[in-house]
């Protein structure tokens, strides 16, 4: 079994902050030493580029680590997708993952790329015409429950292969907090012929308001172990925070115990819970 990885995800705040607030976060999250850190895109993204790719090139320079930038393609054009392209490898990060991105309501997507596997195809051909031996490493998205616009997890696992088969060497998947969910998914997922590494993304869920936006979004499954946890302790903020944390580091621990491939901790830009975490489950990892 190769290197189990342990990686972060933040993301670029809100207009009303200043991109300090998430500098802030990772000077502490460098310190737990992750494999590598995601950045997201905004919220739905609708977000400019530029304060990802601000935030990419401080994870590299500042911090030390591999950054890997998201690249959310419905509401991109072509045009803008190679300005992006071209920006990375001028800050050197080599890393993206690449996504179709949410829906956002009472928007025009571009109309370039319909699928991740589209962009993916783009990036392909956009490394072909450069000179210099130096191609982009794509990282793929998955849902464990398969994606909410799939008809059935079969042409869920369909289209997974052909994104894979498009490039992406590398998967990572959406919250879940069943774990069963995850190994019936990554059994599907080789049953269907895909053989790159799945990291399993974990969410550690401190106040309810979280929780259930996630779930709106992604129609993730709620086991009665956590809905109990949210019903108990929902009321007392430290005590929900602490319950979230103990409930990922469970999660994390059978993970790792059954072999998983990485974790990728959403890490809300809260780093003391990243911290947490890390303390409980950073010796476990081979």
């Amino acid at each position: 079994m190769g290197k189990q990885l342990f990686s972060f995800e933040v993301f670029p705040p809100k207009k009303t902050m200043g991109v300090e607030t998430v500098y802030k976060t990772l000077d502490n999250l460098r310190e737990l030493k992750p494999d590598f850190i995601s950045v997201t895109y905004g919220a739905g993204g609708s977000a400019n580029c530029e304060t990802t790719l601000d935030i990419v090139k401080r994870i590299k320079t500042v911090c030390g680590v591999k950054a890997v930038a998201h690249m959310p393609c419905l509401y991109m054009s072509k045009a803008k997708a190679q300005d992006m392209l071209e920006k990375l490898r001028k800050d050197e990060v080599y890393d993206i993952l690449a996504l179709r991105g949410d829906r956002i309501p009472d928007a025009e997507p571009a109309g370039d790329f319909k699928y991740a596997s589209d962009l993916i195809s783009f990036i392909k051909e956009f490394d072909a015409k450069q000179n210099d031996g130096k191609q982009f490493n794509i990282f793929g998205a998955c849902y464990p429950e398969k994606h909410p616009e799939s008809p059935d997890v079969i042409s869920d696992i369909q289209n997974l292969k052909i994104k894979v088969d498009s490039g992406a060497s590398h998967l990572v998947t959406q919250l879940f907090f069943d774990n069963s969910v995850f190994y019936r998914f990554v059994e599907r997922a080789r049953l269907g012929g895909i053989n790159v590494p799945i990291e399993a993304g974990i969410m550690p869920v401190i106040n309810s308001k979280q929780i259930r936006h996630m779930t709106e979004i992604c129609g993730t499954y709620l086991p009665e172990k956590f809905t109990k946890i949210m019903s108990r302790f929902e009321d007392n903020p430290e005590a929900l925070r602490d319950a979230g944390i103990a409930y990922a580091v469970d999660q994390i621990v059978d993970l790792v115990t059954q072999g998983v491939q990485g974790i990728h901790l959403y890490t809300m830009n809260n780093a003391y819970v990243a911290q947490r975490i890390n303390e409980a489950v950073r010796s476990l990892f081979n």
